[in-house]
């Protein structure tokens, strides 16, 4: 099939364009820097340069590529985040989740693709209220710390106009949090200095997601599974206090420090606090199920200890 990729040259791109090139796949791949046009290239996909806030260089650029499938990988995270001004961090993003789908739905659908697949998230968007496990049935947070209600509107915004296309299958797959190359250096490297402690209770249920399963949940979507939303994460959401020391001794770090809320709130703001102690974690029956799709790495236990820096080799099966 034909298949543009918009944001192509990020995390996910790395893993997802050569398992499309593997499958036959003729592939057009975006990216805002000339720099790595080379890379996408390299990794089986024609590359295009342009930004995906401006509509007519996304319009042309689907145009010329005439895709069947158009997949939504458009994302803005560069330098240093702040947990105190998530949404100030998320700007650009989430304006990509806006503007961005909008204008590359409109290019999809114009060039007569079928099947509209975009990046989402799960995890903090959930609900903090209720069950520990959220499924795609369970709203969204009602009312999320301030920090980051401009960045969960625009969640809210992407996966409403992607599922409520009139022209094309709309799929929206709400990644959990990355981990394995390229993903989660950062993480572990705080871990490692031992700047990332458990805050409170430790209670907040988060749920992983090893890059590689996410480019291969991604290659399913291609083909299966009814318009609509669908968690990809792991088969264990686990709680910050048992998933943060585990990850510290899996990569040989000293136990990470445990303090009170109150100075996770100076450092982090009240959405680290509510990362930490409240969020919910998600359930992936749904993709298993109507994707096809099985996690290689089924739970952050085994990942954190062999994944990390490992990929999948290719080509993968759903």
């Amino acid at each position: 099939m034909r298949v543009f990729v918009a944001g192509a040259a990020g995390v996910i791109g790395q893993q997802l364009l050569p398992r499309l090139a593997a499958r036959g796949h003729q592939v057009t791949a975006s990216t805002r820097s000339p720099a790595k046009a080379q890379r996408l290239r390299a990794l089986g996909a024609e590359p295009v340069v342009l930004d995906g806030l401006d509509a007519m260089a996304v319009g042309e650029a689907v145009a010329r590529a005439e895709p069947e499938i158009v997949i939504h990988q458009m994302t803005s995270l560069r330098g240093a985040f702040d947990l105190r001004r998530f949404d100030a961090t998320f700007a650009v993003t989430n304006q990509l989740r806006t503007r961005g789908t909008d204008h590359l739905l409109a290019a999809a659908a114009a060039a007569g693709a079928r099947r509209f697949i975009a990046q989402s998230y799960t995890g903090w968007p959930n609900i903090r209220e209720g069950g520990q496990v959220k499924t795609e049935d369970d709203p969204l947070d009602p009312s999320p710390p301030s920090a980051q209600r401009g960045s969960l509107a625009a969640i809210s915004y992407l996966e409403r106009v992607v599922t409520g296309a009139a022209q094309l299958d709309g799929i929206v797959l709400r990644y959990g949090g990355f981990y394995g190359p390229g993903a989660s250096d950062e993480m572990v490297e705080m871990v490692r200095k031992r700047k990332f402690p458990v805050v409170g209770n430790g209670a907040g249920i988060w749920s992983f997601l090893h890059i590689s399963d996410a480019a291969a949940a991604t290659v399913c979507a291609l083909e299966r599974g009814a318009p609509g939303v669908y968690n990809v994460v792991d088969d264990e959401p686990a709680s910050v206090a048992e998933w943060l020391p585990f990850l510290a001794q899996a990569i040989g770090a000293k136990a990470p420090y445990r303090v009170p809320r109150w100075i996770g709130r100076l450092a982090a703001g009240q959405p680290g606090v509510s990362m930490m102690t409240q969020i919910r974690g998600s359930s992936n029956a749904k993709a298993k199920r109507e994707l096809g799709w099985l996690p290689a790495w089924p739970s952050w236990r085994q990942g954190f200890g062999d994944g990390l820096d490992a990929a999948l080799p290719l080509p993968v099966t759903g």
